[in-house]
């Protein structure tokens, strides 16, 4: 199939610089979204991308971010009819044309797969729906006996037709041949004075081409954006929608209305998740695992029947099985914790591996380290593992015991069974199964404190 995505509005009612298909949905901006569910369908095709208004923020995005595409420029914005033909050139003839919209992010693969289906042997399929309220969309209009006979826009309708609650998303399958055939006809005869591409399908069932019409399963599919107002309101339905999959899944929402889910998210069985919690990237969390309320977790996997308490920050880390993390943790990426590990609150760890059953549970910093299995790491501990030009490697072998306030000035390692006293700044090796310290002699002197001076 060809596949036509219109993403050349400037978008207005938006009031920003950014163009309105760079706006994000879910962590994501709307193009993407549409990109990614072509990319689901087909992951051969090469969609025709026609842009206009900020076409250099665009190209930057679809350069940084995706890789089979081709572009088409709409230099002046004439309507959507106008916005096809700048992509006749680089469409196939012999194949359909699926016709989507750069702000009408939320259309799922199974929807445009059906429609795909309905478009075989030279049929044009319209995807529409039924509103309540249909005020400001295109209207389906059919003869007596149910055929569609052409599409009518609001500012161009009846009265009559305005009490039509059958609309027109925009999105469409048809023939190649006679798209170019149909585009070439038609005129700018309307309030707007530009080429709808919606009048094609008069000139389709003037020529007798069979049209069918389908519904998506879910409203939010064909819902677009042209406002702050309207992109806040398909995020929420978008956040609805995948809350409620949760809880048909087996899993524990407190409040269903207090998650936001922007990215990939597999979780399992028994899985409770408290309010306010935001899951960005790919995220894994296997059977059992509970996460407290308003933790942000990005691009990692939690093993079974770990906790993660509230207020927690996780960004590309492994949580291995019955792991303790938080309140008020920080993993960052590269970091690893193996199974019955407990970090705590105010503990941030990066790029490290923390080993079987240690526990760091307070005030510490752990960079570029390898911990063994049942350390204790104590309070205000740090890696000092920079030295302003590189970094550097802490070792920590098994059943260490690192005192509260220590620093471990890399490349350092503390041997198996090592005990550090509390102060130490460690700059050598530590020996296995020994006490290694580092303090000041306390002494004290006989000192008054000075009178404070009065003004």
């Amino acid at each position: 199939m060809n596949i036509v995505i219109l993403a050349a509005g400037q978008g207005k009612r938006m009031y920003s610089a950014l163009p309105k298909v760079l706006h994000s949905i879910a962590g994501k901006p709307m193009l993407g979204h549409v990109l990614d569910t072509v990319q689901k369908i087909d992951s051969s095709v090469k969609p025709c991308i026609v842009l206009g208004h900020g076409q250099d923020a665009v190209k930057e995005y679809l350069n940084l971010h995706h890789s089979n595409f081709t572009i088409a420029i709409q230099a002046e914005q004439k309507g959507t009819g106008h916005a096809v033909m700048q992509a006749l050139p680089y469409l196939n003839e012999d194949l359909s044309t699926l016709i989507l919209y750069g702000d009408v992010p939320l259309i799922q693969a199974s929807t445009l797969t059906d429609l795909l289906r309905l478009a075989q042997d030279e049929t044009l399929v319209i995807l529409t729906q039924e509103l309540e309220n249909p005020h400001g969309y295109g209207r389906i209009v059919r003869s007596l006996d149910g055929e569609v006979i052409g599409i009518v826009e609001e500012k161009d309708a009846t009265v009559e037709i305005k009490q039509i609650r059958e609309i027109n998303t925009g999105m469409m399958a048809c023939p190649t041949k006679e798209l170019r055939q149909w585009l070439a006809q038609i005129q700018p005869n309307n309030v707007q004075g530009e080429h709808y591409l919606t009048d094609i399908v008069g000139l389709a069932a003037g020529q007798g081409v069979p049209i069918r019409t389908m519904m998506p399963q879910y409203g939010f599919e064909v819902e677009g954006v042209n406002s702050r107002v309207q992109l806040a309101a398909l995020e929420r339905a978008w956040q609805s929608h995948q809350a409620l999959d949760l809880l048909q899944g087996g899993i524990t929402l407190i409040d269903p209305n207090r998650i936001d889910i922007r990215g990939n998210f597999k979780c399992s069985n028994d899985v409770t998740i408290d309010i306010g919690c935001v899951f960005e990237g790919q995220v894994e969390i296997a059977d059992g695992v509970h996460i407290g309320p308003y933790c942000v977790i990005k691009d990692s996997k939690i093993g079974a029947n770990s906790q993660i308490k509230a207020f927690s920050h996780l960004e590309g880390a492994v949580v291995g099985e019955s792991a303790v993390i938080g309140p008020y943790a920080r993993l960052r990426p590269g970091t690893e914790i193996d199974e019955h590990a407990h970090i705590g609150n105010f503990v941030e760890v990066k790029n490290s591996r923390i080993g079987k059953g240690s526990k760091a549970n307070h005030l510490s910093y752990i960079g570029d380290a390898q911990v063994g299995s049942r350390v204790n790491i104590g309070a205000g501990t740090i890696t000092c593992n920079y030295d302003g030009v590189n970094k550097y490697q802490t070792i920590i072998e098994d059943d260490a015991f690192i005192g509260s306030d220590t620093q471990l000035v890399a490349p350092v390692t503390v041997g198996k069974g090592a005990t550090i006293g509390a102060g130490t700044t460690l700059t050598k090796d530590a020996p296995t199964q020994q006490l290694t310290i580092s303090r000041v002699k306390q002494f004290s002197l006989k000192w008054q404190r000075p009178p404070k001076k009065i003004q």
